[in-house]
């Protein structure tokens, strides 16, 4: 899970090791009070939001430069600014990563760079002479106007993608280590790559086609881990290590790579 990163701290514990990890982001309302941080030579605006199903005060930087304080159940105010200012040389970090990264085009044009499994696939104008095709990594998609933005497009292309091939996978991966799901669904997911419920129904993102096959494969396993523990435990983390061995290094990747899915 990915783009904004995370700092956690359970309330009244500030002094334990913060974790870190990375969300795919969504957006959230600001308090109508300003508060800020200085983080390095950069001014960051603080916005405190209160969660009652949250058990740790959670920092996440945003896209737009801003920093999301969660405040969970039980939590004050002046404990969470404490927290976020506790975490300052984390978040001045994590605002250099950001800037290095390189940015999403809001449209994409002909000649644009896409994530397409894994690889960098230029969007190209045209198929067989036949100027109302856009093709990339071998896919040929057509388009109303051949001039225009093609994301619609392309990311429409992509989701049924996503809605083919997702489904068998889970339904394989989960066999092959007997694990029971019930149903399988490719979302519009903004906050995650995926989901669980107690009902053993498996929600995945449709942007994982554009992941690499073992980034993928790992998200997928991911999800069925919670099958066994719903939740992110020590034996949560120990079953994943048993279904993906490697999934260190695909969370490698995603901390790395996030920001150019879609």
């Amino acid at each position: 899970m990915l783009a904004d990163c995370v700092a956690k701290a359970a309330p009244g514990h500030l002094n334990q090791r913060v974790q870190l990890e990375w969300l795919f982001g969504r957006k959230q309302a600001a308090q109508p009070e300003d508060h800020w941080l200085l983080a390095g030579m950069r001014r960051v605006r603080l916005l405190f939001v209160r969660n009652r199903r949250a058990r740790r005060y959670i920092l996440r930087l945003r896209r737009d430069g801003t920093a999301r304080v969660t405040v969970p159940r039980g939590g004050a105010l002046a404990e969470a600014k404490q927290f976020a200012e506790r975490n300052v040389a984390w978040l001045e970090k994590e605002l250099l990563r950001q800037s290095l990264r390189p940015l999403r085009p809001a449209t994409w044009p002909a000649g644009t760079e896409i994530l397409f499994r894994g690889d960098r696939v230029r969007l190209e104008a045209g198929a067989n002479g036949e100027s109302g095709m856009v093709c990339f990594g071998g896919e040929a998609v057509p388009v109303a106007d051949a001039t225009g933005d093609r994301r619609p497009a392309i990311e429409r292309h992509l989701r049924q993608l996503a809605a083919r091939e997702l489904p068998p996978l889970v339904l394989e991966l989960a066999a092959l280590h007997n694990l029971p799901v019930r149903r399988v669904t490719v979302r519009n997911q903004r906050s995650r790559w995926g989901s669980c419920s107690r009902r053993g129904t498996i929600s995945l993102n449709w942007r994982l086609v554009q992941a690499p096959t073992f980034v993928r494969d790992y998200l997928v396993l991911h999800e069925l881990a919670h099958l066994k523990e719903m939740n992110h435990s020590r034996r949560f983390w120990g079953e994943v290590a048993r279904l993906c061995p490697d999934y260190r290094e695909a969370e490698r990747w995603l901390k790395h790579h996030s920001s150019l899915l879609a």
